[in-house]
């Protein structure tokens, strides 16, 4: 596997911004940035309509590439970058891309007037099937937006990165999600959030509500289930500094509030290899349409 970034570029603004976070990530890693444009063959009639004609169509699919290239390499000169212009079904094309790639970069429309993505059907046919790591980027997404403000208040790219926050499932850990997450956030010199969203035993709920030593014992449990889920990454990056966020309540809520403060966001995909077709957890669901970072989705067994 030849290790790339490899970013699905249409021409859109948010596949632009897809574009330049994947440029930067390149620089962070030193791997090469790899620019991708898939040109879906449209219907014969289509193809056979002057104003829509095939060559005119495929000539402007690979100036994609060609003239984001050129814009990523005057603002990014120390990275290499490869164009491809590919013909087929997006998804599935993409999809084959991933496995030659470090992370796979798509863009998606941002949510009007509210944090979040609007993933598309290719965005979501990717990250529900690919199996190297997929990361969305909203249209307007900057340099900035990954930083803290400076003294002052005012976004800055020259500031300590914002946290890389993890949502960690602690009954079903994988070692392959908390390594990217913890790897992100050494190579960004910023903290880790850790975060584990639990809910009552129905025994509490139903017999105990009133009981406060009982509901400090459930919530000591859980903090010391996450502590002791996170102890050998704690060891591995010992430069990072984690925070452990283990609260009452839904995953996804907690990871979408936690978000606002936060350059990335890490969550898992467990890979269903059936003849069914594949899934997309509903916390990773949720995380995907309503998060206010840039979110990365890493598949695992």
């Amino acid at each position: 596997m030849s290790r790339t970034i490899t970013v699905g570029l249409d021409g859109s603004p948010e596949s632009r911004a897809a574009a330049e976070w994947a440029a930067r990530e390149a620089a962070q890693r030193r791997l090469p940035l790899r620019l991708l444009h898939v040109w879906e063959p449209a219907p014969e009639p289509i193809e056979q309509a002057p104003q829509l004609g095939a060559e005119t169509r495929q000539d402007w699919g690979e100036r994609i590439p060609r003239d984001t290239a050129d814009g990523v390499g005057l603002r990014h000169p120390g990275v290499e970058v490869t164009t491809e212009h590919l013909t087929g079904h997006p998804g599935k094309v993409l999809c084959e891309a991933a496995k030659d790639a470090d992370l796979l970069v798509l863009g998606s429309r941002g949510l009007s007037g509210i944090g979040g993505f609007l993933v598309g059907s290719v965005g979501l046919a990717v990250v529900a099937r690919a199996e190297r790591p997929v990361v969305l980027v909203r249209a307007g997404e900057q340099a900035a937006d990954e930083h803290e403000r400076d003294a002052t208040g005012i976004p800055s790219a020259a500031t300590r990165y914002r946290p890389v926050v993890l949502g960690v499932d602690v009954d079903h850990l994988d070692a392959t999600v908390i390594d990217f997450a913890f790897d992100a956030a050494a190579r960004r010199g910023t903290s880790l959030w850790a975060v584990h969203g639990w809910h009552l035993p129905l025994w509490f709920v139903y017999g105990g509500a009133g009981d406060l030593y009982r509901y400090e014992q459930v919530v000591r449990s859980h903090a010391d289930t996450l502590t002791d889920a996170l102890r050998p990454w704690r060891e591995k990056y010992p430069s990072v500094e984690v925070v452990e966020v283990s609260r009452s309540g839904g995953a996804a809520a907690q990871l979408i509030e936690a978000s606002h403060q936060a350059s990335l966001v890490v969550v898992g995909r467990r890979i269903h290899r059936h003849p069914f077709g594949t899934r997309i957890g509903s916390v990773t669901h949720a995380v995907l349409h309503h998060v206010a970072a840039p979110v990365v989705v890493v598949p695992h067994d």
